[in-house]
C-alpha cells in the first residue's frame, strides 16, 4: 500500500483516497490480475495507482483536465502507466465508449450517479463489482436506494480514520475525514 504523503496533489485537485480507505476497497473489491477497472471522478489517481498494480487494465475518467494531468504524473511515478487509459470527460459520456468491465470505482459523479450507475449496470460483467466511496450522507442514500432499484444487495461500511501525532504529553489523535463506503456485486 502506498503512503499518502507520496502522491503528489494540488490545491484544486486534492486527494488522494486516504490509504486506509483504498486498502478497504481493495480489499472489498477482490481486485485480480485479469480485472479490468473503471475509476471514475479518477482525481489525483489514488485509486488508478493502487489498482493499476493488481488489475489487467483501468480507465482513469475525470472531467477535470488537471485531474488527469495529476493523475497521469502519479503513475507514472508510482503505477503501471502502460495498464491505464485516460478519459477526459464526464462519467455518464466516457462510460458510453467502454464495452464492459469487471470493477466500477464511482468516486466523483458530479451529481449524475443514477445515469452512472445505470450505465455501470448495463456494461459490468456477471460478478462484477460496484464500489462507491461516499463523502456525503445524501450521496450513501442515493448509491443505496439506486442500486436496490437495480436489483442489487448493497452494503454499506462507515469508516473513520484517525492518524497519531506523538506531542510532548503524549499522543494526540487527529480525525481525518469520515467515509462510507457502499458497494454491490452483480447477480
Amino acid at each position: 500500500m502506498l503512503n499518502d504523503d507520496e502522491f503528489i496533489k494540488t490545491c484544486d485537485v486534492p486527494g488522494p483516497t486516504k490509504e486506509e480507505i483504498r486498502a478497504i476497497l481493495l480489499y472489498k473489491s477482490n481486485v485480480c490480475h485479469e480485472d479490468i477497472v473503471v475509476d471514475i471522478g479518477c482525481g489525483t489517481g489514488g485509486l488508478s495507482v493502487e489498482f493499476s498494480l493488481k488489475a489487467e487494465k483501468v480507465y482513469s475518467i475525470d472531467k477535470n483536465p488537471e485531474a488527469i494531468n495529476i493523475c497521469k504524473k502519479n503513475l507514472e511515478k508510482l503505477g503501471n502507466l502502460d495498464k491505464v487509459s485516460f478519459i477526459e470527460n464526464d462519467g455518464v459520456n466516457a462510460l458510453k465508449n467502454i464495452n464492459t468491465f469487471d470493477i466500477a470505482l464511482i468516486g466523483g459523479s458530479g451529481r449524475d450517479l443514477e445515469p452512472i450507475l445505470d450505465l455501470v449496470d448495463s456494461k459490468l460483467n456477471h460478478e462484477g463489482r460496484i464500489l462507491i466511496p461516499c463523502i456525503l450522507v445524501d450521496t450513501k442514500v442515493d448509491a443505496v436506494n439506486k442500486l436496490k432499484s437495480l436489483g442489487y444487495n448493497p452494503k454499506i461500511v462507515e469508516v473513520n480514520v484517525s492518524k497519531g501525532r506523538v506531542i510532548d504529553r503524549g499522543i494526540m489523535m487527529i480525525a481525518r475525514n469520515p467515509i462510507a463506503i457502499v458497494y454491490a456485486k452483480k447477480r
